[in-house]
């Protein structure tokens, strides 16, 4: 029983991370084509990925005028996807 809700829990984690990188990744592809930012779309993926973009982004300066704080935002969230499913599992036995 421990363990069916260890791998709910891990897969429940997996994929809510997953939504985020690629939450991120589309953000960063649509800031190369200048959306309309009052677009439903943009304004969703801006309220999602905000939590995570804009405390980087006062810490990370752009290089050259590219904002690097998307790529970091993916490498960390994809880190802490193998750390934190890997540890659900290991805990659920």
């Amino acid at each position: 029983m421990m363990a069916e809700a260890s791998l709910w829990i891990a897969q429940i984690t997996s994929l809510v991370l997953q939504v985020l990188f690629w939450a991120i990744f589309l953000r960063a592809l649509a800031s190369w084509i200048r959306p309309d930012p009052f677009h439903p779309v943009i304004r969703f993926l801006d309220r999602i990925t905000a939590p995570v973009l804009y405390p980087l982004q006062r810490v990370i300066p752009p290089l050259g005028g590219l904002d690097l704080t998307p790529l970091v935002a993916m490498l960390l969230i994809e880190l802490l996807r193998m750390l934190l499913v890997h540890a659900i599992l290991r805990l659920g036995g």
